[in-house]
């Protein structure tokens, strides 16, 4: 099987030191292996995403020597859809699958009933959150 590894930035700021080396390694992993490196846009944070954002992180991948094989603007990709906004249909058929097998539920807090959760897990020291499942 060939090798696809890929680097999947939000357009939510410009590439940073720490995503330039993770989609470096990425590539030259996919490289030394003859494989295929991907770039693929974590695009779903809609509030957040700064205008320019994506094409800035192709661009600055490509300064610094990194071209991807497969990317949200290149033309007849071979696997499509390099944008993640462009697969939510795909994710909400699964997630309502899923619930309707019991392997997932709805949930209905507020961001502020969530951030509460938090504040009082780490009263306990618990740092890494837990949800309390009180919609079960």
């Amino acid at each position: 099987r060939k090798i696809r590894t890929r680097y999947a930035p939000s357009p939510t700021g410009y590439l940073h030191i720490g995503g330039a080396r993770t989609a470096l390694f990425n590539y030259l992993f996919a490289k030394h292996f003859l494989g295929d490196f991907v770039l693929r846009i974590e695009d779903t944070d809609v509030a957040r995403n700064v205008v320019g954002g994506e094409k800035s992180q192709l661009d600055n991948l490509l300064w610094l020597g990194i071209i991807p094989d497969e990317y949200p603007t290149k033309e007849n990709s071979k696997y499509g859809f390099y944008r993640q906004s462009q697969k939510l249909k795909r994710y909400w058929d699964l997630a309502h699958q899923l619930i309707a097998q019991k392997k997932a539920y709805l949930a209905f807090d507020s961001p502020e009933e969530i951030q509460l959760q938090k504040q009082e897990q780490e009263k306990k020291r618990i740092f890494s959150f837990r949800y309390d499942r009180n919609w079960l």
